[in-house]
């Protein structure tokens, strides 16, 4: 029984621990090529998540800028003297371009409040004029009214929200991009570590197995020679 044990522990030993030397940097190899091709895999969705997250705060970041800039726009053209609650109204928009679209909305209040109306209120309404050329300093009105002059002048701040919208759309887009991009390859990176550990822990425990293999048999191999030394002695004993 002890030699049949012994033969198998060095069977096991021989081929396993062979196979294992040969294999293991293989299935070391296999398994580290695995989970660098999921690696790549996982950076580039994680890249491409990313950019089209950048993307959308970006456009988010633009469209709020670009009211903004509408509204302190429309401001320092006196707009909010004649329209009360302008700021929120702007910030209902769909877009802030549509500001070149509100001739209708401004010029009518504007009219109203200065008709037979103080000379406080005057003060705002000759300010309105010139500022909306309607009127030039001096009183003298130019030769387009205000149905031409007023739509000329949104369009302009139409087109200085635009370049405040696409700076603040630029800046939100990189930096969401670099936020979410560095923490996904965070998140990567701890997973390839992770697989790589486990794959070497799978080796490791192969090859102790073995060694106790090894170890068993190297036991059982001592033991039967020892058996067989006292056995050859007393034969030897009994033919004296």
């Amino acid at each position: 029984m002890a030699d049949k044990t012994e033969k198998f522990c060095l069977n096991c030993g021989v081929n396993v621990g062979g196979g294992v030397t040969l294999s293991s940097g293989v299935l070391g190899g296999i398994g580290a090529v695995a989970v660098n091709a999921w690696k790549d895999a996982a950076l580039e969705a994680a890249i491409d998540f990313a950019t089209k997250a950048g993307a959308a705060a970006g456009e988010a970041a633009g469209m709020k800028a670009g009211k903004i800039a509408v509204i302190e726009s429309l401001k320092l053209l006196g707009v909010e003297e004649f329209w009360i609650g302008m700021s929120s109204e702007i910030l209902k928009m769909n877009h802030y371009k549509e500001v070149a679209k509100l001739t209708p909305v401004i010029h009518p209040l504007k009219y109203n409040a200065c008709k037979n109306t103080t000379e406080a209120v005057m003060v705002k309404c000759d300010a309105f004029d010139i500022k909306f050329d309607i009127t030039q300093a001096d009183g003298t009105t130019y030769r387009f009214l205000p149905g031409k002059t007023v739509p000329k002048v949104l369009e302009e701040v139409a087109a200085e929200a635009e370049l405040s919208a696409k700076a603040a759309e630029a800046a939100e887009s990189a930096k969401v991009t670099a936020e979410i991009t560095e923490q996904q390859t965070a998140l990567i990176e701890a997973g390839f570590n992770s697989s790589i550990t486990s794959i070497n822990a799978s080796i490791f425990a192969i090859v102790v197995i073995v060694l106790i293999m090894v170890i068993i048999y190297l036991i059982l191999r001592y033991r039967r020679k020892k058996k067989m030394k006292k056995k050859l002695q007393y034969i030897k004993l009994l033919e004296e």
